[in-house]
């Protein structure tokens, strides 16, 4: 049974969609802050698998408590706010959400992005030959979902980007179009947003240090067809 954390300082709002999910076969806990999450994180017993945290709370705001939440074997984590702009879905993303949705949410649209974030985080990945990939001096570990830049510093990765690095690695020199990594990035429940693709390209980029000139760097947009990832990647 997955354990989901949902932060939100709507008392209403936190009965009505913990029992939701309750009722469909999660072990859910709620909190009120930023603080009452920390605790809640904090408690002994299994690890929470996920978070489901408010943009817009008294406190600490919801952006910077995603930020911390953003760190190496952390939970996976959906956002919700009440700004639903484009702008607001791009930054939430930036900071490290898996996904994003704007409130008021349909709790079966919120059940969805939730199986959808948990199933690619679940996903087995067989054990042997070609399970660590590498390029240009970084080094991906498909099982224990792990990057390592060429000077040993274990990089952090969301959800999201690891899945995106990981259709990279598996077609390399490939053009992979904004559909298909879609369908890697954010889920087939998640809605056709090509902006967040390249949101999630962005931050992948910067933190493979494609910030040169063109042909430096690792992601290539390939103009009106999507991407290609340029590095030679061998796998063992």
């Amino acid at each position: 049974m997955a354990r989901i954390l949902l932060v939100d300082d709507d008392p209403g709002i936190r009965d009505v969609i913990a029992d939701f999910l309750t009722r469909h076969g999660y072990d859910v806990s709620t909190a009120a802050d930023g603080r009452a999450m920390d605790r809640e994180l904090a408690a002994p017993g299994p690890p929470v698998d996920l978070v489901v945290l408010d943009l817009m709370m008294p406190g600490e705001h919801g952006l910077e408590i995603a930020r911390r939440l953003a760190v190496p074997g952390g939970p996976a984590l959906i956002m919700l706010s009440a700004m639903g702009e484009d702008s607001d879905r791009i930054v939430g993303l930036e900071v490290g959400a898996d996904d994003y949705l704007a409130k008021p949410c349909n709790p079966r649209e919120l059940l969805a992005r939730i199986r959808a974030v948990l199933r690619r985080r679940q996903e087995p990945v067989a054990d042997g030959p070609g399970v660590i990939a590498e390029f240009a001096g970084w080094r991906l570990d498909l099982v224990r979902r792990e990057l390592t830049s060429p000077d040993g510093v274990l990089m952090s990765l969301s959800d999201g980007e690891f899945s995106l690095l990981r259709a990279f690695v598996e077609h390399p020199q490939t053009v992979l179009a904004r559909e298909q990594l879609l369908g890697e990035g954010r889920g087939r429940e998640g809605e056709s947003y090509d902006r967040a693709i390249d949101v999630q390209i962005s931050r992948l980029r910067r933190k493979l240090g494609g910030a040169g000139a063109p042909h430096d760097e690792l992601i290539r947009t390939v103009r009106n067809e999507g991407y290609m990832f340029t590095p030679r990647v061998t796998r063992r």
